[in-house]
């Protein structure tokens, strides 16, 4: 997929920096076999900002591999009822052409809840 980069397209920064990207951590993951397309329900600490519900499609990603695990989300979306779950941060990852995701993460460890900038 290429991506549009018309005028039309393109975000101001004041747009993007709207875009409240904090670093969590995975404390818990749970099956979600309600879910449309397979996922997990996912218990993830931001530190100050508190503990946030997201559920997510990254079942190609063991249990034991994502406990304890940091990753980079979008916090201020409202929340989203997804199923019987509401979730409520994204979790941004790269989707391959297979649609496999890799989630993002800090290349070392960061305070939970730091802001990505």
């Amino acid at each position: 997929m290429i991506m549009d980069q018309t005028k039309d397209n393109l975000l101001t920064w004041s747009e993007f920096e709207r875009v409240d990207m904090r670093v969590g951590k995975i404390i818990e993951v749970l099956d979600f076999p309600e879910a449309r397309t397979p996922s997990y329900k996912l218990i993830l600490d931001f530190g100050e900002l508190g503990i946030k519900k997201s559920c997510a499609q990254i079942t190609n990603y063991k249990h034991r591999d994502l406990v304890g695990r940091q990753i980079v989300a979008v916090v201020n979306f409202p929340a989203k009822q997804i199923g019987p779950n509401l979730s409520e941060v994204l979790i941004l990852g790269a989707v391959n052409s297979d649609g496999v995701v890799t989630i993002l993460s800090p290349e070392t460890n960061c305070v939970l809840g730091s802001k990505i900038a």
